[in-house]
């Protein structure tokens, strides 16, 4: 069994305890389901939430006001949100008219389709072949899935053939760090850690380690933090300058860590991240467990960042590239 993170040690007082400490990673077993099976049966609640309804509505009759109405009800419900959802109607109404579509039967392809428009331009998967060592910062709030997603990316990363470094940038939180060291001591790879709670230390620290070993794939942690805390906003935008001091143009991707569950506050957390560091790439986690799944649709209408992956469990290969095809015919059955 590849029980990852499964010690919880226990945090000192004085340590920062707003964060939970992450959820086990378990080894894959036997894959007995395709992966865009598997991504339907974790959208189920979404679906629920946003097919079910939809379901009742495209079961036929006269497309009029009275249906786009309750479309625009259902997809706002569902976390898409409200200009998402306005733009949306927009173009539903307009293929209506240009395709000549008089059944709400017709709606569901229609849904699709505009649905496709605003993902597609997101699906971006990472392309780490520009730079070595390949720098990657990741940030998020408290409890998004930080320091799980590192070791499932590193894992990914292993599974290439890359060599992989961690910085447990996460000096506020023991447990983040002995996470990471537990992992790195399992799969042979290099942990750079201190417990002076200096992150701007730490990550310049690795990123020479790394030139020195000739790493390929540099997995930077950072403390968790609220988008109202300015003052650790500007503490991260710090710790991404002195990044750059330790290598010119590093880090090369910033991935902006999102728990789906929080619904539309993502997008504000999308918006407060990318003006303090210019988030490259966003990883949408524990979409397995939420029925607010259409917030990557008001992610996309509000800040258009590639979605770099979604997490859809807590296997170490849950973690996959997004794709909007497949995501929207998990979402809209």
């Amino acid at each position: 069994m590849f029980d990852f993170f499964k010690k919880k040690p226990a945090q000192p007082e004085h340590e920062d305890t707003t964060e939970q400490v992450d959820t086990a990673i378990t080894e894959a077993p036997v894959a007995t389901q395709s992966w865009s099976e598997r991504l339907k049966q974790s959208l189920s609640k979404t679906r629920k939430q946003l097919g079910n309804q939809l379901a009742s509505l495209f079961g036929g009759g006269k497309i009029d006001a009275e249906v786009y109405e309750e479309l625009e009800t259902i997809l706002i419900t569902s976390d898409v949100g409200v200009n998402a959802t306005k733009n949306l109607l927009a173009d539903i109404k307009n293929r209506v008219k240009v395709q000549s579509l008089d059944d709400t039967v017709q709606l569901k392809a229609a849904l699709k389709e505009a649905m496709s428009d605003l993902l597609t331009p997101l699906q971006k998967p990472l392309d780490t072949s520009g730079h070595k060592p390949f720098v990657i910062m990741l940030a998020g709030v408290n409890g998004a899935g930080k320091t799980t997603s590192i070791g499932k990316l590193a894992h990914a990363f292993q599974a290439e053939g890359k060599s992989v470094l961690i910085a447990a940038g996460d000096t506020f939180r023991a447990a983040a760090r002995e996470q990471l060291q537990i992992w790195g001591e399992r799969n042979g790879v290099h942990v750079v850690s201190q417990t002076s709670g200096d992150a701007a230390a730490v990550m310049f620290d690795a990123i020479n380690s790394a030139k020195a070993k000739n790493i390929d794939i540099v997995l930077a942690d950072t403390a968790g933090r609220l988008p109202t805390q300015m003052h650790l906003m500007d503490e991260i935008a710090k710790v991404k300058r002195v990044m750059d001091k330790a290598l010119p143009g590093a880090p090369h991707e910033v991935l902006l860590v999102l728990d789906a569950n929080t619904g539309q506050n993502a997008v504000t957390q999308v918006k407060t991240f990318d003006d303090a560091l210019g988030v490259t790439g966003l990883v949408l986690s524990k979409l397995d467990g939420t029925a607010k799944g259409g917030v990557i649709a008001a992610i996309a209408e509000a800040r258009p960042i590639p979605i770099r992956y979604i997490g859809i469990g807590e296997s170490i290969d849950d973690l996959r590239p997004f794709i909007a095809a497949d995501f929207i015919d998990a979402m809209i059955d």
